[in-house]
């Protein structure tokens, strides 16, 4: 999964939440280095990424694109997976993607001094161009796959992944929505299991 998906499964608490956002700029026992709360999202990050990776469903819509894009088909996935959290914002979550989305950002802004220097230093583009809410578009997914493209020195070719995206808009949301419901209670479990809650 994505940003803002990672962000949606921690739920209310904000250090899980900061802790799964910066999970994949700290590697290894890096993790170590952060207080406690913060290193129960990190820890929550990595295994929502090897459920996400291990589930049969996802593996289908991987499948797909494999040809195509190779091993950045799970990557182009997890991006494409968010579109449809922010299309169905609604079904998830009372509060407008809007308004939850900028009090995400907020957060960010109170917590700069604890993120690492990768994170602090994307977040100004994160903020300019909107990131979370730009999933729910077609445009904003166009340009979110571009940049990535850009990261791989064009070698993903994932700019294109949008063309998959619209002619099998139906298959990868029928996907999400099966996979998505099985890995909200996933990740419920996992959060009891990191506060050791019976």
């Amino acid at each position: 999964m994505n940003y803002l998906a990672h962000i949606y499964l921690s739920g209310d608490d904000n250090n899980l939440k900061i802790g799964n956002f910066i999970a994949d700029s700290v590697k290894g026992k890096k993790f170590l280095d952060f207080p406690e709360p913060i290193q129960k999202g990190i820890i929550l990050h990595r295994a929502i990424d090897h459920y996400t990776d291990t589930h049969p469903v996802v593996k289908r819509s991987v499948h797909r694109l494999f040809s195509k894009y190779s091993h950045y088909s799970r990557v182009i996935v997890d991006i494409l997976y968010d579109h449809f959290l922010a299309v169905n914002w609604n079904l998830y979550s009372r509060e407008p993607l809007e308004e939850y989305t900028q009090n995400f950002y907020n957060l960010l802004r109170e917590s700069a001094a604890v993120l690492p220097k990768n994170v602090q230093n994307f977040m100004p583009y994160m903020f300019r161009d909107n990131w979370l809410l730009s999933y729910a578009r077609i445009d904003g997914m166009e340009r979110i796959l571009r940049q990535m493209d850009y990261r791989t020195k064009n070698k993903s070719k994932m700019s294109l992944a949008v063309e998959e995206l619209e002619i099998f808009y139906s298959e990868f949301h029928e996907e999400f929505t099966k996979f998505f419901a099985d890995l909200i209670t996933f990740s419920r479990e996992k959060i009891k299991e990191l506060n050791h809650v019976q």
